[in-house]
């Protein structure tokens, strides 16, 4: 008995020892950065031109839409008492069909969507649809670019309300930033890949080689939710040509990371400030949260086509998806709201703007196989989440962000963190919620990693 208990207490301290102290990161995957994600017919004859492009809401769509919406069938009540628990509660939905149907200015909204200079490039075989926006700007002030990318299920709307922020001199900076925002391929109007193997680490190339196409082979990258990982996996694949990078969802979820969570757990204030324990610990309602509401997260990982023919089939139905997952993600009591309080932080305008961009194009199913392609045996054989990267990192986190992570963990990852802010408000969908904030959180970051580079002397 003896013996067993020291060969577990053996285990217990050689273990972390050697994934935090011995294990080396295996090499970087070398990927093929011309991988033909297209039909293969088109191969020979690719435009690679940059195109200008607008959305146009056709009227048939329209027409199609609205008869859908007017003529679902009658819900099944809520259990009494409920609010977004078990869902999308449906007495709270009409009043969204409604608007959705008779009120929604399409007309208005298409203007409103296409206010930004939009693009077209074909990209590895994929047409990827991007907004451009470049500052006009005077004297000393120095242009720099910055690609942003979106999640699921969000789209390049998530960014409208923080563009004229980022692309106006900041008091105290001397540059602003070109801005590039790529629909991810197969969310909107990017096109999606027409056979396997597509995921976060190829997305990642894809956008990469979309900068070198405008002509920029260094930049600065931000992103949250999805566009989290892809740019994360930019800066580990991509060292010498990511200046920045800038993320809002600042978490990594590979065997060391995970392992210190659980470390940390048996004495948590020595790691974590003593005001932002309670985001992680205890672990058990953090794991909690997540067992609760990851349920779409494994049905998007593996069978996304099944859910994606309803979707896609049924306009209410993917209000009533998206829209709760959108609930939940921006405060976690949502859940406990009778409508979800949905427009306590967005306008319906919004709100429906960004179904839009799933529903006229018929991308909800190929958008959510980025699931599937991403949490895979293939992806994570690469180990490219395990490999630290030295570009200068900075976090912002928001209050009630779906995950946190203290700064100790972050540097597993991310060894040149420069600094991570801390809010006290603010949820998953942070620059559309509190522009200001991320725009003003954007342009500090940015000059500290101008800092950064200029004493390494990597600068633009």
């Amino acid at each position: 008995m003896l013996k067993a208990l020291l060969l577990i207490l053996l285990v217990i301290i050689a273990f972390p020892v050697y994934i935090f102290f011995i294990e080396s990161p295996s090499p970087l995957p070398d990927l093929d950065y011309n991988a033909w994600w297209g039909p293969e017919h088109l191969r020979q004859k690719q435009d690679t031109s940059v195109r200008p492009f607008r959305i146009n809401f056709t009227e048939p769509m329209i027409n199609d839409l609205r008869s859908r919406l007017r003529n679902h069938r009658a819900f099944t009540p809520p259990l009494e008492g409920i609010g977004f628990q078990y869902g999308f509660n449906s007495k709270a939905l009409d009043p969204w069909i409604r608007y959705w149907a008779e009120e929604y200015p399409f007309r208005e909204r298409e203007k409103y969507i296409n206010k930004f200079p939009q693009f077209k490039t074909n990209i590895q075989g994929l047409d990827i649809h991007f907004l451009r926006i470049k500052p006009q700007v005077s004297g000393n002030v120095e242009v720099v670019p910055l690609l942003l990318v979106h999640g699921w299920p969000s789209s390049v709307l998530e960014f409208y309300s923080v563009i004229p922020l980022l692309t106006a001199v900041n008091k105290g900076k001397d540059f602003v930033f070109e801005l590039i925002i790529p629909s991810i391929p197969g969310y909107g109007y990017s096109d999606a890949a027409v056979r396997p193997g597509l995921g976060a680490i190829e997305v990642a190339v894809v956008f990469r080689n979309l900068m070198h196409r405008l002509g920029h082979k260094r930049f600065y990258i931000q992103g949250g939710d999805w566009g989290a990982v892809i740019c994360s996996n930019m800066a580990t694949l991509f060292p010498n040509e990511v200046l920045g990078h800038h993320t809002n969802l600042g978490v990594q979820r590979d065997l060391k990371s995970i392992l210190a969570e659980f470390l940390i757990a048996i004495y948590p204030s020595l790691f974590v400030d003593s005001e932002l324990v309670e985001r992680l610990y205890p672990l058990s309602k953090s794991l909690s949260f997540l067992i609760e509401e990851s349920g779409y997260f494994h049905i998007q990982a593996t069978k996304p086509d099944t859910i994606g023919v309803a979707l896609t089939d049924s306009p209410v139905g993917l209000l009533a998806y998206n829209l709760e997952k959108v609930s939940v993600a921006t405060r976690a009591h949502n859940r406990e709201l009778e409508d979800g309080g949905l427009t306590k932080y967005f306008t319906r305008e919004h709100l429906i703007d960004n179904l839009m961009f799933y529903w006229a194009t018929n991308s909800v199913t190929s958008s959510m196989r980025l699931y599937a392609e991403s949490v895979c045996k293939k992806q994570l054989s690469m180990k490219v989440i395990e490999h630290p990267t030295p570009v200068p990192t900075w976090v912002i986190q928001a209050k009630y962000e779906i995950s946190y992570q203290p700064p100790i963990i972050l540097r597993l990852k991310y060894p040149n963190l420069v600094n991570v802010t801390v809010l006290h408000d603010g949820g998953h969908f942070l620059a559309t919620e509190l522009p200001r904030v991320f725009a003003d959180d954007l342009f500090t970051a940015v000059q500290s990693f101008r800092n950064f580079n200029r004493n390494i002397k990597t600068e633009l």
